[in-house]
C-alpha cells in the first residue's frame, strides 16, 4: 500500500510539473477532432502520448549495491594519484605504520620510485624528517621542516607532513610534501654576495683616497712631487669607483627591463666594424690585432643596437687585455636567412681553467684578482653581457683550453 502511494505521488508530481505539456496536447487533440479526424482515433493517440510521459516518472535506478571497503579504498588513492600526478610538488603519502603507499610522478623524478607499501626509513634518510613524520602520526599536529639534500645535485627543501583522512573516517593517512626553495636560497646567497662584494670594492678606492688626503694635507702638504704622484693615484681610483657605479646602474637597468624583448633590426655586420674600429687603439696599446670576418649578405637580428654594441665591447675589449699574449683575436660572424646568428670572439691567451668557466658571468667573479683589477675590471663586464643577452632571447657559450686560448660565442 505504501508502495502504491507512493507510486500515486510521483505521477500526481509528474503531472504538475508537466502541466504545460498536457495542456497543449488536449488542444492538439481537440483541435484535430474539430479537423474532422476520428474522436476514438485521436482518444487513443493522446492516451498513448500521455503514457508515454508518465513512463518516464517510473524509478528504473537499480538499487544500490554496497561496495567493498577494499574497493572503495584504492578507488579513492587512484583519484589522489591522479590529482597528485598534476602537480609539481614531489608528495608521498605515508600510512601510520610508516610504509608508503603513494607517490606522485614529481617524487619519483627527484628521488626515484619507491615501491608501494616500501618502508618509509627504508627511502628517506633523513632522522630529521623520519622523527617529524612518527611525531605527526602520533599527534595527529601539521609539522614541517627545512631539509637539505647534497645529491645529485644541491637542493633545499621545505618538507612538511600533514594528516589527511581519506577512505573510512577512522583511518588516516599522512601527506608528506617537499617544496623547493632552493632557488630562493640561491638568491637570497647572491644578493648577499653582491652586497658583500660591491663593499669591497668600494671600500678599496675609498681607504685609497682618504689615505692619500691625509697624507697631502700632512706631511706631504708642501711637497709638489708628492702632490703630483698622489694625485694621479687618487684620480685613476676615483675612476675606478665610477667605473663600478657605471656598471652597478647598467645592471640595475637591464634589470628593469629584462622581460621586455627588443624589437628593433639591427645588422650585425656593421655594428661590429664599429666596435673592432673604436677598439684599435686600445688592441694596438696591447700589442694585439684584431680580425673580423663578416658574410656578404646582412646578417640581421632583433635587438637594440646600443646593447647589443656594449655586448661586444665587453668580450673582444676583454679578449684584448687577457689574451694579449696570443697577439690576435678573431672575431667572427656567421648564420643569417633561415640559419641562427652567431657571433664568436677567439683569443690565443692562456685559456681559462675548466672551474671557473661556469661562474665566469656571476658578478664580481674573477679568474684572477689581481691581473682583473691591473687592466681596470670592476668584475661587472659579463654579468652585463649575460642580462643584455638574456634580454636578447640570446645565449653566451664559453669554449677553453688551457694553453691555446678561449672562444665566446653569442647564438641569438
Amino acid at each position: 500500500m505504501e508502495e502504491t502511494k507512493t507510486v500515486w505521488e510521483r505521477l500526481k508530481d509528474r503531472a504538475r510539473a508537466e502541466k504545460w505539456i498536457i495542456g497543449l496536447s488536449a488542444i492538439v487533440a481537440a483541435a484535430l477532432v474539430l479537423a474532422g479526424i476520428h474522436t476514438v482515433a485521436v482518444l487513443l493517440f493522446w492516451i498513448v502520448w500521455m503514457a508515454a510521459l508518465f513512463s518516464r516518472s517510473t524509478d528504473t535506478t537499480p538499487p544500490a549495491v554496497p561496495v567493498p571497503e577494499a574497493v572503495a579504498e584504492e578507488t579513492d588513492l587512484s583519484m589522489l594519484a591522479a590529482a597528485f600526478n598534476a602537480l609539481d610538488t614531489p608528495i608521498l603519502v605515508v600510512a601510520p605504520d610508516e610504509t608508503v603507499v603513494l607517490q606522485n610522478h614529481a617524487a619519483e623524478k627527484a628521488f626515484g620510485t619507491i615501491p608501494a607499501n616500501t618502508d618509509l626509513s627504508a627511502r628517506v634518510r633523513s632522522p630529521g624528517i623520519l622523527d617529524m613524520v612518527r611525531e605527526t602520526i602520533a599527534t595527529g599536529k601539521v609539522n614541517q621542516i627545512e631539509h637539505s639534500e647534497r645529491f645529485p645535485s644541491e637542493s633545499v627543501y621545505i618538507v612538511r607532513v600533514a594528516p589527511a583522512e581519506i577512505g573510512s573516517p577512522n583511518e588516516r593517512l599522512f601527506i608528506l610534501s617537499y617544496r623547493d626553495i632552493s632557488q630562493a636560497r640561491r638568491i637570497d646567497r647572491m644578493r648577499s654576495d653582491f652586497v658583500a662584494n660591491a663593499s669591497h670594492e668600494l671600500r678599496t678606492p675609498l681607504a685609497s683616497l682618504r689615505g692619500f688626503i691625509e697624507t697631502l694635507q700632512g706631511p706631504a702638504r708642501n711637497d709638489a712631487k708628492a702632490h703630483e704622484k698622489f694625485l694621479g693615484i687618487m684620480h685613476e681610483q676615483a675612476t675606478r669607483m665610477s667605473r663600478l657605479v657605471d656598471d652597478l646602474l647598467s645592471l640595475s637597468r637591464l634589470e628593469l627591463k629584462s622581460h621586455i624583448a627588443p624589437d628593433e633590426a639591427v645588422d650585425l655586420a656593421p655594428l661590429l666594424g664599429h666596435v673592432r674600429d673604436a677598439l684599435s687603439p686600445l688592441a694596438e696599446d696591447v700589442g694585439v690585432k684584431i680580425s673580423l670576418v663578416v658574410p656578404d649578405d646582412p646578417v640581421v637580428v632583433q635587438g637594440d643596437r646600443d646593447e647589443l654594441t656594449e655586448v661586444f665591447e665587453n668580450l673582444i675589449e676583454n679578449a684584448c687585455k687577457y689574451g694579449q699574449e696570443g697577439k690576435m683575436v678573431e672575431v667572427t660572424l656567421s648564420g643569417g636567412g633561415d640559419a641562427p646568428a652567431e657571433v664568436s670572439v677567439r683569443d690565443y691567451g692562456p685559456g681559462i681553467p675548466a672551474e671557473h668557466v661556469p661562474r665566469l658571468t656571476e658578478r664580481f667573479y674573477r679568474v684572477n684578482v689581481e691581473a682583473s683589477r691591473s687592466k681596470k675590471g670592476t668584475g661587472l663586464g659579463l654579468a652585463i653581457v649575460k642580462h643584455i643577452l638574456t634580454r636578447h632571447r640570446a645565449r653566451l657559450l664559453v669554449q677553453s683550453e688551457i694553453g691555446k686560448g678561449t672562444v665566446f660565442t653569442v647564438r641569438f
